[in-house]
Formats: structure tokens, sequence, C-alpha cells
């Protein structure tokens, strides 16, 4: 498979309108000016995603001298980049938890919401979302009610960011006017279909072929950009990434040439034939004399390996540290804690970087959460508000657990801290205010056992011990 032609790789453009509004009158117009940069985003996010999977520049390199021997190794470093990142971000499903358990009910509602998810395979649908925003910047996710409720009122579905953008007003706040994803049929007519809060629309060859109204109150496409600027993880090191390629294709081209190497003859007349056969019977015979001495040896110059390999690695411990990522370095001392590893070989560099993802991420996580509030109050019982639902990332909870059943331990031992609070700010719970429900209840049920039991002690016993004898006469 050609590679795409490469482009400038310097993130995604975010597509802006001066229309605060789209309808019928204006929506082709501002869909042609929109298409235009989205064209020029879809052939960078192309090219990362087949970079990401293997087809990167080395496979196309031209080796002039000694074309024979041209080895093309893809070291898919991209690939490892990818799979880390969001493996580390999402490797524990996303959870949404209560932030204020005063409300009635609000445990049960959020416990409901989470089996909607949940039945819409929410975990794998949020790992192809970050599977496409590492790789390429930015992601979109549609959200749709379901024309008949079965086990959830609606929806989701991951769109291919090259055939799905979203326009912006290029006003205060930059709020989404118009969602668009679109498909090629078989007679190569494009189908565009276009979202705002109130209208969509289905237009094939800059004309509106269906027009119809929605009571979603919002657009059902929602964007998930890795970060402002829509870089993809392995983008900023995509130079280096090739340069480590032609370093390791060039390693094995020297240790193949040096096994192949040309053969020189000084003062030897050989024709073709003769050359042939030298190659067959893997011997030559000649004269020589003391003017004209004759010689034949192999051309062996050899590849420093060892020089080599320093540059490898220096090339991969820089692409590491860009793109914060843990090293390989495998240093150990006797003296070290669990931080002390954490800090040395990255990983507190990795969390840094997965919590500033987090933050984007739960940026457009709200605007999904809204609309499936919106569907889920219409089409089930359930009345929640965003401010009601607090998202958690799960994939640490059970770091330096010791540690943190100290502090939990500690706080709750303390008579000036509310119990809610150690079970909050200990580190232990992906749902601390679950947890403290539990737990609350839990004790109840053991203090109200030792009740019973000292109960049942301090009444019960056998009547001859405890009836009063007759005195004697």
């Amino acid at each position: 498979m050609a590679q795409p032609e490469r482009t400038d790789l310097t993130g995604r453009k975010v597509i802006y309108t001066d229309e605060e509004f789209v309808n019928r009158d204006n929506v082709i117009d501002i869909l042609k000016k929109a298409k235009s940069i989205h064209d020029e985003n879809s052939a960078c996010i192309d090219y990362l995603y087949e970079y990401n999977n293997g087809n990167q520049p080395i496979l196309n390199r031209v080796k002039e001298v000694r074309p024979e021997i041209n080895n093309r190794i893809v070291a898919n470093r991209a690939n490892e980049i990818t799979s880390f990142k969001v493996g580390y971000l999402l490797g524990e499903p996303l959870q949404y938890v209560s932030r204020d358990s005063k409300k009635e009910n609000i445990t049960e509602q959020i416990t409901r919401l989470n089996e909607f998810m949940y039945s819409e395979d929410k975990a794998a649908k949020d790992k192809e979302l970050a599977d496409w925003f590492t790789i390429c910047g930015t992601a979109y996710r549609m959200i749709l009610p379901k024309n008949k409720v079965d086990d959830s009122p609606f929806s989701l579905f991951t769109l291919d960011p090259r055939q799905c953008f979203v326009v912006y007003y290029n006003g205060l706040g930059n709020k989404p006017v118009m969602g668009v994803k679109y498909v090629e049929r078989g007679n190569k007519d494009i189908v565009y279909s276009v979202y705002t809060d109130t209208t969509y629309f289905e237009i094939v060859n800059d004309k509106i072929v269906k027009e119809e109204s929605h009571i979603l109150g919002m657009i059902p496409i929602v964007e998930y950009p890795a970060n402002n600027a829509r870089l993809g993880a392995f983008e900023v090191v995509i130079p280096l990434l090739d340069a480590y390629n032609l370093t390791i294709s060039d390693r094995v081209n020297g240790l193949e040439q040096f096994v192949q190497s040309l053969i020189k003859f000084v003062n030897i007349d050989i024709d073709e034939e003769e050359f042939k056969s030298l190659k067959e019977l893997g011997g030559i015979k000649f004269k020589s004399t003391s003017d004209n001495p004759a010689d034949v040896n192999y051309i062996t110059p050899e590849l420093n390996q060892t020089n080599t390999q320093i540059i490898l690695d220096d090339m991969y411990q820089t692409i590491l540290t860009i793109c914060g990522m843990p090293n390989r370095n495998g240093g150990s001392s006797t003296s070290d804690t669990g931080s002390a590893v954490i800090m040395r070989d990255g990983w507190e560099v990795a969390e840094a970087k997965a919590k500033d993802t987090e933050l984007m991420f739960k940026k457009s996580e709200k605007q999904t959460l809204r609309l499936a509030l919106k569907i889920a109050e219409t089409l089930s019982d359930i009345s929640l508000k965003v401010s009601d639902i607090d998202l958690r990332f799960t994939r640490r909870n059970y770091e330096n657990i010791s540690n943190k059943s100290t502090v939990l331990t500690s706080m709750l031992g303390s008579s000036k801290i509310h119990p809610k609070l150690a079970f909050q700010h200990c580190g232990m719970f992906a749902d601390a205010e679950l947890a403290y429900k539990i737990s609350e209840e839990y004790a109840k049920e053991q203090e109200e056992k030792a009740a019973k039991a000292t109960n049942g002690n301090s009444g019960g016993g056998n009547g001859k011990n405890n009836a009063t004898e007759p005195i004697a006469e």
C-alpha cells in the first residue's frame, strides 16, 4: 500500500464560522468552507493513521549504491506509544460517581446510568475514541435516542474523524453550531448529514434533499480533542521515528554488505566466466612477480555496532522523554521505594500527561453526558444533572494501597474529620460516595449485632444461676 503524501504535521485546524446560527439559507455555504479545512485535516489524519499501522516512509526508500541490498525495516515505535497511552489512560473503565449524596435516590440513579452505559459497551467505545485522538489528535462521538428503548434509551457511536467534523462559532465561547458526518455511496455521491441544535439536513451535490427538526436541543456529535493543538501522541517525534527506522535499516544493510563484501583484484585480469567459476569453486590460482605483485581479497568495511547502538538508545530515550512515557533503563537500587521507582523511571511524567488528557476528555464527556441525561429523562425515570455527577478514571486506585489504607485509618480515627472526607481523600475508592454509604450501612449492622449480643449476655443465662435459693431454716 502506498503511503499517503505527507503534509505539515502541526496539529489539526479548528473549523470556525462567522455565522452564529445555521439554517437552510446558509448551511450549504458554511459546509463548503468548512469542508476545505476539513480536507486538510483529513489528509493529516490519514497519514498519521497509516503511520501508526506501520505504513511509514522507510518502506519507500530508494538506495542508489548497491540497490540490491536495501533493507527497509519498520520499528513501529509509533504504535508502541499509542498502545501505552491508550492502555494507561483507559486501562480501567471510566466511571460515573455521585458528587452530592444529599439528593434523594441520587446514588441509585447514577447506578442506573452506569447500567445504561454498560449495555452500550461504553468502555470499549471510550477505547476507540482514545485510539483516534491519541493517533491523530481528535476524535468524535455521536449519541442518538433509540426508536425502541431496550436496555438503554440512547445509542453511542464512535465516528471516523476522516469523515466527520464540528464547526464552531467564531465568537465568545466558540460554541459548536454544526456537526457533520458524511459517507460516499457506490455511485460516488457524497451524502452529508448535518446536525444543528434544532435541525437535521441531508445534503447531496450541494442540494438539501432532506430537512427535519429534532427535539434534542443540542448537536449530537461531540468532538474529543486530545489537547488544544489537536496533536497526536507521536506526531511531534515523527522525524526521530523516521531516523530510528533509517538507522536500524542501515545497520542491517551494513551487516549484509559485510557478509556480501566485494572482491578486489590487484594486477589480475579476470573475465566474467572466470569470476563465476571463482564463486563456484571458492578459490583462484595466480602467479605474481616482484615487480607486479598480484592480490585478491575482500573489501570489508564493517559498521561499528557499538556506536550505532548508542545512537539508537539515545534516539529512543529522547522519543520517550518527549512523549512522556516511562523509560526502560532497568536501573535498581536496594534502597528503592515504590515512589522512588515511579519518579526515577518516568511514571510520574506519564501520569502528568494522562491527567492533562483527562481534563480534555472530561470536558467533552460532559457534553455527551448532558445529552444522554436529557434523552434518559425523556425516555426513562432518571432525573439527573451534570452537576450531580463526577467522572472518575480508576487506573491508579490500588497503587500504594498500604499507604492509602493507613491514611484512611488515621483520618477515621480523628474526631475532627468527618468520615466522608476520609473516604474522599484517601484515594482508595473510585466512587468514594458509594464506598462511604456501603461502609456506613455495614458499620450500623455490626453495631446492631454487637448490641444484641451484649443484651443477650446480660439478660440471658440458666434459671438455676439466676433463681434465689431458699434459705435453710
